[in-house]
């Protein structure tokens, strides 16, 4: 494989509650490792039906908001037609299709370019699977 394109993937332990798991410290790891000092895109995937990668405050409150906003946009209940799992785990596959299972970010001089208060995050409803993977990926 080329050096302009790197890619890892991470094992996150994201347990047996719904979480939002912060990865920005190891996408900041891996560009040290994979950019160098290079400019590019680093593209952050879930490859999961109920998990997704969203960018957002963490720390304040935020991340509880999110994962509070989900419980009123798709509730845990017997509504959903996939049935399989926990009760309600029917939601956790809509949840791709609101908090998508990617995210490209621009990489400058090696680092990531994110807001002050951005943050990369794994957003993971699915109580019945409490380890994920995460492919980052760097094209340089």
């Amino acid at each position: 494989m080329s050096d302009a394109f790197t890619t890892r993937v991470l094992n996150v332990a994201s347990g047996s509650s719904e979480r939002v798991v912060d990865l920005t410290r190891d996408c900041e790891s891996f560009l040290r490792e994979a950019a160098g000092s290079r400019h590019g895109l680093l593209n952050v995937f879930v490859p999961h039906a109920t998990a997704g990668i969203a960018i957002i405050e963490t720390g304040a409150g935020s991340d509880d908001d999110l994962l509070a906003a989900l419980h009123t946009l798709l509730p845990a209940d017997d509504r959903w037609q996939h049935r399989h799992g926990s009760p309600g785990h029917g939601r956790d596959h809509v949840l791709p299709a609101i908090v998508p299972p990617h995210a490209t970010l621009p990489v400058v001089g090696g680092r990531l370019e994110l807001g002050t208060w951005q943050s990369v995050c794994l957003v993971d409803t699915n109580r019945d699977n409490p380890n994920r993977q995460v492919r980052l990926s760097f094209l340089g």
